[in-house]
């Protein structure tokens, strides 16, 4: 049975609770959040499956997940990245925190940033729907004519300016390497 650790307001541990249980009070939790990115500097988007309890169906940040008791973020993050894309990235950058508060269901978020990932995303049909890769423009469309169809986490991240801030330069595989420029 997986269990989460229940938090106080400054997010730390008082007990652990089973999901299903947590999910029936109001209790502080954690949740991460992943963007992930393409050699060109899109984001994956995610696509929920139609079974899960909130937002089904609707376009959502790359992987998210609860923190189960016990684990980092970092290891969370990790593995909700397995467990939905089937990615095995290697390093991930804390982008931002967000207390519990009513408006996040009380969970401390966390957002992190992996990538550029060479690898396709396999997403787990148990998890996921669809995907696909966006730019900046291609979000902005989103966000503008189908905001109803997007989770609450992307488009509070979009909106925050996380989604596209401090991305490292596409790298495009007909560009010449430092090496071979003269």
């Amino acid at each position: 049975m997986e269990c989460l650790e229940i938090t106080d307001e400054r997010d730390r541990p008082l007990m652990v609770m089973p999901i299903a249980q947590a999910r029936r009070q109001p209790v502080r939790h954690r949740v991460v959040l992943v963007m992930l990115y393409d050699a060109e500097g899109r984001i994956y988007l995610q696509k929920r499956a139609a079974n899960k309890r909130l937002y089904p169906g609707r376009w959502d940040l790359s992987a998210t997940g609860h923190v189960l008791a016990g684990e980092s973020r970092e290891d969370a993050a990790l593995r909700e990245l397995r467990e939905e894309l089937g990615i095995a990235a290697g390093r991930l950058i804390r982008r931002a925190e967000i207390p519990a508060t009513e408006a996040t269901d009380f969970a401390h978020v966390t957002l992190f940033v992996v990538g550029p990932v060479g690898e396709a995303p396999q997403p787990n049909p148990d998890e996921v729907a669809d995907g696909m890769f966006v730019d900046a423009d291609e979000l902005d469309a989103l966000l503008e004519h189908f905001r109803d169809m997007l989770t609450p986490a992307l488009i509070w991240a979009a909106e925050r300016g996380d989604v596209f801030r401090d991305m490292p330069c596409p790298v495009y595989a007909d560009e010449p390497k430092l090496s071979e420029q003269s």
